[in-house]
């Protein structure tokens, strides 16, 4: 689904990134995973073409994402506010996002309407425009964006971040059935490691912008992680 080759970033001549080969099939919830500067961001901004590489190329589905936009409609992301329009409501928000995918308002009413216990009652029909929401509640709005239209990949930057507890358990099995049962392509790069282990089937380790691990999430992987970065800390 997603191959990588011989992919490099450098900015003012500092490399951030160096990605020789990586492939992550359809249907797989990815994890990604690494300090911060590690070029987990950087990645992700060039899987969505935000950024142009130094050198290598991301190809989706057959198409490298820097020579064409045809990847855009079966692929989403969730990176931060800034893509949010903050002048407008969520509901507003939904269905420009639904206008985007060649979604109708009943479409989005009804993918919406599956969310209700993931909102806690504090986005919809709040009259608030998005900006005013708290840093979690955006992240919310956010997420279900996402997964309007039912994209085929799913790409999310630390999505556990600024969630309660219980959101954060709701979002794990959102993430879960949409690998498991829709077989979407799901991405998630995160500082937490217990909730990674918990949703993803494979999670990747970058280390200064180099892949240093690639592992199938057993009962061991979170104790593995633990122990890399205890280490890592220590040096």
């Amino acid at each position: 689904m997603i191959t990588t080759n011989n992919l490099s970033k450098k900015y003012s001549g500092t490399q951030v990134l160096s990605i020789e080969s990586l492939e992550i099939p359809k249907g797989q919830s990815f994890g990604l995973v690494g300090n911060n500067g590690a070029g987990k961001t950087t990645y992700f901004s060039l899987l969505l073409d935000l950024i142009e590489p130094t050198t290598g190329h991301i190809i989706n589905n057959e198409i490298q994402v820097n020579k064409s936009e045809d990847w855009k409609p079966f692929t989403s992301a969730f990176i931060d506010e800034s893509f949010l329009i903050g002048y407008l409501t969520a509901e507003e928000y939904f269905y420009f996002i639904g206008e985007l995918r060649d979604q109708n308002k009943a479409d989005i009413d009804k993918l919406v309407g599956q969310f209700e216990d993931f909102f806690h009652g504090e986005i919809l029909g709040q009259k608030k425009y998005l900006r005013d929401l708290s840093k979690g509640n955006q992240k919310k709005v956010g997420i279900v964006a996402a997964l309007i239209g039912n994209p085929e990949v799913i790409i999310l930057d630390e999505p556990f971040a600024n969630l309660d507890p219980t959101t954060q358990i709701r979002l794990k099995r959102i993430i879960k059935d949409l690998a498991e049962k829709q077989r979407t392509t799901v991405l998630i790069s995160s500082h937490d490691l217990m909730h990674v282990t918990d949703v993803c089937e494979r999670i990747v380790v970058l280390e200064k912008g180099k892949v240093v691990k690639d592992l199938k999430t057993s009962e061991a992987t979170l104790k593995e992680l633990e122990t890399h970065f205890a280490e890592t800390s220590v040096e």
